[in-house]
């Protein structure tokens, strides 16, 4: 059982923070995002037996991404509207003068709002892809949709966030911001 575990732990912690990552952007609420992590990784460790080695990223992110589903199905009608602010959760000290932070928070909150307006199948695409890294193969087995469906999920999301964030600085420009 330890050997169990250790091999575990081996695999699956090095990929946490992508599974909190996916968790956040699905879920899009830091606490449930947190739970639903943990118990995807307890569904893990349960199921770690049928685990066949190789690339534990994918597989762990599968598992996250289920559950988030299956918890989204249960909880649809409490509906999902925290916001998560990245810049006060990124832990990173911020050394620049006000100006330039101003402008950067201004372009992550659009940012961020354009990426929560997309449907959960972009948005899912476009984390697993963008900020994950993930490849087109490794997306469609965790999403478990053929490789081309994946390829049209991120050209509509990324058209969807070209044309919302062009939208938002057409207007502050005719606003005169």
């Amino acid at each position: 059982m330890e050997d169990k575990i250790a091999r575990f732990e081996h695999a699956v912690l090095p990929h946490l923070d992508a599974a909190y990552n996916l968790a956040r952007w699905l879920t899009r609420d830091v606490h449930d995002a947190e739970d639903l992590v943990q118990e995807a990784c307890l569904r893990a460790l349960k199921s770690f037996g049928g685990f066949r080695g190789g690339n534990a990223r994918p597989w762990l992110l599968t598992i996250v991404r289920n559950t988030c589903y299956t918890w989204m199905q249960q909880n649809r009608s409490r509906g999902l509207t925290t916001v998560f602010d990245e810049e006060m959760h990124s832990g990173e000290p911020d050394e620049c003068d006000p100006e330039t932070l101003i402008i950067r928070g201004a372009d992550v909150k659009q940012l961020t709002k354009a990426l929560e307006e997309l449907p959960v199948e972009y948005r899912e695409a476009i984390v697993l892809r963008e900020l994950e890294g993930l490849s087109y193969k490794e997306i469609a087995d965790v999403a478990d949709v053929p490789i081309g469906t994946v390829m049209s999920r991120l050209a509509r999301a990324r058209k969807r966030l070209q044309q919302s964030l062009t939208g938002t600085m057409r207007k502050e420009v005719q606003l005169g911001l």
